[in-house]
């Protein structure tokens, strides 16, 4: 890639069970997604990702467990 071209902008998404992903900041988000906020390279969305999402497990299990804890 040149100077003069810049890099495709992506956003960081999320779906109901808290998974992440990114997305292209032009195009609409597929069903069932939405933004999180960030926006930026797809190595700064991936970085950003990487920081946030540290528990890979689904909203739903996490929750299951938490109850089967209590």
């Amino acid at each position: 890639m040149s100077d003069t071209q810049t890099a495709p902008t992506h956003r960081v998404v999320l779906n109901d069970e808290e998974q992440y992903s990114i997305w292209w900041a032009d195009r609409d988000l597929p069903a069932g997604w939405r933004a999180e906020g960030t926006e930026g390279t797809r190595e700064e969305c991936l970085a950003h990702i990487e920081q946030v999402w540290t528990d890979m497990r689904p909203a739903s299990l996490r929750r299951r467990m938490e109850a089967q804890a209590a």
